[in-house]
């Protein structure tokens, strides 16, 4: 009997059997052969949603006033795209509807094109003869009979409509409704007619699935950032070497000598069915994952999606690759140095024995080790530490207490983080972290072992196994108690505090009172207002002072004052609703008192007045030029007039612009931007020139400039701040003790305290006081300084 006699008698006994049903359309011509409603969604590799039509007659058909149409699962109000052209027999014809947010690939170019967003699991679609919307779907099958429908699919377990018995299985954001015997099975009965399956949408230029290519998995990643092989079905084979809840890696058994190109790959899909040591074949398009998104200048991941999966029983070990000593060992200094663009798509030189960024990348996927891990970068509140291989032995300049420095020309590409999200995966219910906290100087005991993975723009070791460690000896400073005729000056960042931050307040105070010696001048930044980050207009926070000088006092500390100016409502940047600023906290007790002078609010300008007693501040407190473009959404400086025994002395406390908007230092742009650079340099400008109005009235001024410059010692922006008429004492530090703060385990300055070259010979002591940068458990994640001035003595 011919398959299409077959066929022909399939069709007449299902209608046969729903005649009575009322549901049961016309087989044959033109019907509806695919259904897919995920593009663009968490996961998927297509970034549009689309209907595919089939033509299994031997005619053309003249869709032109055609349409097809979509309702909710259980919905009634139905979209339209209409419809235009013949559909030749044997074609298909691709209906693109709306667009996710995610996705990586494209659709064919559609045959029409509408703007429909349909759900991923659920859903009903009718190709209908006319461009009229359909009014049906209120109840259980009553879209039928009507003769204007010439297909109908309900899809996805919960749609009310359906051909014949029941509707198609319930899709995903990686599967698709497929028409069985490509296109051709039309027994009108959706439950029958379709499967659920890998994505394969057509359009009328091409008619034939594509033929998936049989590669290795080192042919995929190629030895580049991004696959030479992008959007094409491939065929290839590995062991499964970890698991995460949305995929797998694999890695060859049979590896290339190419260093340049991974072994190792991401399967994107449910992991069910295989484990650790399973040898499978994988037939998959191949693609390119941007974690953040399209818009992120992050790296992409490549790996392979709409899986199919073939166990092949145990596999091969597979050899995990040392990253150090006796395997491969990383830069220790370039991150890339071949490159003046994008590293995915422009002329670049792919070099990972030069360049940190390639290293990690011809790494991806693969199972590497880490022995005898140095922790240069604290555990992280999502589970990540900062790590040197080998105790650190290949990097160049640590500090004193276990860390890494940056420095001009070296961000340390040999630092790896290692992060816990296979660990988290396997607990249930699912943890915030799976990592022990850890401290720079911690030394990891065991050794650590899983995949190289990419994230939050960096390269991230998945360890499959929680570390052993020993905790080192690791302890917050104290600094030294001034001496009498000494003036004790520090800058503090206490991150985001507001009265609500019962369990912080008291750490911060401690911190003054017993490891800062109880100063008696603080430059403090990211002071909120009296409700922290709940943006009711309010600015005020004088709360927010009152709780950190009452728990000063509790702590054993003096009682402190303070002067600040409130700023306007979500003028100054940071957290939308907190309205952070810089202030002045003082204690008089030893002889320090401010000089209050009237009319400084948040738009005023402070000026210096030339008086017979010298230099003046016009206002006290007072800001600095705060309606300068480089002020613009950031923090005013803030000037105030002080007296000490006698002695007349100025302080500028800053809060600079953060480093958020800079491009990432493993990101796709090399060398990286640093957009924020801008602002700062020209904030750094404004304060200089304010200094050097004072030393114009007074060449002999006592000056100090404080804060979080959120800045390098060495940049630019301190260069132009000194102007020559001022030193920042980090430069005075031996340049192993020059950080204040720990980003992704690279130590390095970002708060400084500035003087007057003229007080440069009365500096007795400066100390960056590390009692939070480098610990797990942080009162703040900024470490303060202290500078002792001899405001009375010989220079």
């Amino acid at each position: 009997m011919s398959q299409l006699r077959l066929r022909l008698l399939v069709a007449v006994a299902a209608l046969v059997a729903l005649a009575g049903a009322g549901n049961a359309l016309a087989a044959g011509g033109v019907v509806i052969s695919q259904v897919y409603g995920g593009g663009g969604n968490s996961g998927a590799t297509l970034t549009n949603d689309y209907i595919e039509l089939y033509n299994g007659g031997t005619t053309s058909v003249d869709l032109s006033t055609w349409s097809v149409q979509y309702a909710s699962s259980a919905g009634f109000s139905w979209q339209r795209t209409n419809l235009s052209g013949s559909l030749p027999p044997g074609k298909h014809y691709l209906v693109q509807e709306a667009a996710g947010a995610g996705g990586t690939t494209p659709l064919p170019s559609p045959d029409a094109t509408g703007s429909i967003a349909m759900s991923g699991t659920s859903g009903k679609v009718a190709l209908v003869t006319d461009q009229t919307s359909l009014v049906c779907g209120q109840t259980l099958n009553n879209c039928f009979p009507n003769a204007a429908i010439r297909d109908f699919v309900g899809y996805g377990s919960s749609a009310n409509n359906f051909e014949g018995a029941g509707p198609t299985g319930t899709l995903s954001n990686t599967t698709a409704a497929l028409r069985k015997d490509d296109g051709l099975q039309d027994t009108d009965s959706n439950d029958l007619d379709f499967e659920v399956g890998q994505p394969n949408p057509r359009n009328l230029g091409g008619t034939t699935p594509p033929v998936a290519v049989p590669v290795r998995i080192a042919q995929i990643q190629g030895a580049a950032h991004r696959s030479p092989l992008l959007d094409q079905q491939v065929a290839t084979q590995g062991v499964v070497t970890a698991e995460r809840l949305n995929g797998f890696w694999i890695q060859d058994a049979a590896p290339d000598d190419d260093e340049r190109t991974s072994e190792g790959i991401f399967v994107f899909g449910s992991p069910a069915g295989v484990a650790p040591g399973d040898a499978v074949g994988i037939t998959a398009t191949v693609s390119e994952f941007r974690p953040g998104g399209a818009n992120s200048t992050g790296l992409s991941i490549t790996q392979l999606g709409s899986a199919t999966v073939t166990p092949g029983g145990p596999g091969a070990a597979i050899p995990t690759t040392v990253i150090g000593a006796g395997g491969r060992v990383p830069p220790t200094a370039i991150i890339d140095n071949d490159t003046n663009g994008d590293v995915e798509t422009g002329p670049t030189t792919f070099d990972p024995a030069e360049d940190g960024i390639d290293f990690y990348e011809s790494l991806e996927g693969m199972i590497v080790q880490v022995n005898d891990a140095a922790v240069v970068g604290p555990t992280k509140s999502f589970g990540e530490i900062s790590v040197l291989p080998d105790h650190g032995a290949a990097s160049a300049l640590r500090t004193p207490r276990g860390g890494v420095l940056v420095r001009p020309a070296d961000f340390n590409p040999d630092r790896i983080q290692v992060d816990d999200e296979i660990l988290r995966d396997a607990i249930v219910p699912r943890p915030a972290k799976a990592m022990p906290d850890l401290n720079v100087g911690a030394s990891i005991t065991n050794a650590i072992v899983g995949p190289i993975d990419y994230s939050f723009s960096n390269f991230k070791l998945q360890a499959t196994t929680t570390p052993t460690f020993d905790p080192g000896p690791l302890t917050p400073e104290v600094t030294a108690r001034p001496r009498h005729q000494e003036l004790s000056v520090a800058t503090f960042n206490v991150e985001n505090l507001d009265p609500s931050d019962v369990d912080l307040i008291p750490r911060l105070a401690a911190q003054i009172v017993d490891n800062l010696r109880a100063p008696d001048l603080i430059g403090v930044e990211e002071v909120q207002d009296n409700t922290g980050s709940t943006n009711d207009g309010i600015v005020d926070a004088s709360q927010s002072w009152a709780a950190l000088i009452a728990a000063i006092q509790v702590a054993g500390g003096p009682l402190y004052e303070y002067r600040q100016i409130d700023p306007l409502d979500n003028v100054d940047g940071g957290q939308p609703g907190g309205n952070i600023r810089v202030g002045l906290l003082f204690r008089t007790d030893r002889g320090l008192s401010f000089v209050d002078r009237p009319g400084g609010d948040s738009v005023t300008a402070v000026a210096v007045v030339d008086q017979p007693s010298g230099a003046q501040l016009s206002i006290s407190p007072g800001r600095i030029d705060p309606a300068d473009p480089g002020f613009l959404d950031t923090r005013k400086s803030l000037a105030g007039e002080f007296r000490f025994r006698g002695r007349k002395l100025f302080v500028v406390v800053n809060h600079f612009s953060s480093k958020g908007d800079d491009q990432p230092l493993y990101g796709r742009f090399q060398p990286p931007t640093r957009f924020s650079e801008i602002a700062r340099r020209q904030q750094a400008q404004v304060v200089n020139d304010f200094v050097d109005d004072v030393l114009a009235v007074d060449h002999r001024a006592n000056v100090v400039v404080l804060g979080d410059i959120n800045d390098f010692e060495f940049s630019e922006t301190i260069d132009i701040l000194e102007g020559g008429v001022m030193t920042t004492l980090m430069k005075t530090l031996a340049p192993a003790e020059r950080y204040s703060y720990v980003f992704e385990g690279n130590s390095q300055t970002l708060d400084q305290i500035l003087v007057g070259n003229s007080l440069l010979g009365r500096v007795r002591a400066y100390d960056v006081v590390h009692v939070n940068a480098e610990f797990a458990d942080q009162a703040s994640d900024h470490d303060p300084s202290v500078a002792r001035l001899d405001l009375t003595g010989r220079r």
